[in-house]
């Protein structure tokens, strides 16, 4: 579709030397940052960027054994000491009952670590996902992230969760469209080996969360834009200075 000379295109961002910056990957469990963009923090890690993540939940000890829940942390230190994440924060809130809370604590928890860490760009959840506890983190960090008070964010990214974002019914907001793709070409083995250390959440193909079909949406995503890998995400804001 063309309109008075304009007409809408796919962004393709090669994250290239040179563009050192501060990132944060705002996650609601652990693993969902590996998942959904381990090729980019890769990559920004590549350029000397220092890259932090922040997870929102920790498992409540009603629904999830303490031992589950520390190997899952162990697994998720191991993956984010692979990919070169400077330093990894827990908002300790319980999953899955973001939902519970009042809406306040955890944008003021989020808002924190913003403050603290002065990001450029930003990761989060997308608001359609199934799971209800990453649409409190979408929301939360929108919230958190207004573009005031000198707020330094430059770029606000949603990615895709395997099991979660393409589960969600696909209408209005639910339905994940990409917008932007990341090249992950030479960064593919290393998100999957960061994937790999989660080793209490891999499942076996065809479930979403193989390692199997993490490297085939990875592939699939890439030859939309006519890459070997890539990773894809919803841009919601971006301020070009």
């Amino acid at each position: 579709m063309q309109v008075n000379g304009w007409r809408p295109s796919l962004q393709r961002i090669d994250l290239s030397k040179g563009m050192a910056t501060r990132v944060l990957v705002i996650a609601a469990h652990p693993d969902d940052e590996v998942l959904g963009c381990g090729g980019a923090i890769a990559r920004h890690v590549e350029n000397g960027s220092q890259v932090y993540v922040l997870i929102a939940t920790r498992g409540a000890p009603d629904v999830f054994p303490s031992a589950q829940v520390e190997t899952v942390w162990q697994e998720a230190h191991a993956a984010h000491e692979m990919l070169g994440i400077t330093e990894t924060y827990t908002l300790d809130f319980l999953a899955p009952r973001l939902d519970v809370i009042p809406t306040h604590e955890l944008v003021d928890s989020i808002h924190e670590h913003l403050i603290q860490l002065r990001p450029e760009i930003v990761y989060l959840p997308h608001r359609g996902d199934i799971h209800n506890d990453h649409r409190c983190v979408y929301h939360a960090t929108l919230v958190a992230a207004r573009p005031i008070d000198n707020c330094g964010i430059n770029r606000l990214l949603c990615y895709e969760t395997p099991s979660e974002t393409e589960w969600a019914p696909p209408s209005g907001d639910n339905a994940f469209v990409p917008t932007v793709f990341v090249d992950i070409s030479r960064h593919l083995e290393i998100k999957l080996r960061a994937v790999a250390c989660y080793r209490s959440q891999i499942k076996e193909p065809p479930h979403p969360r193989s390692l199997r079909t993490v490297e085939i949406q990875a592939r699939l995503r890439g030859s939309t834009v006519g890459l070997s890998a890539a990773e894809a995400f919803m841009l919601v804001r971006e301020i070009v200075k």
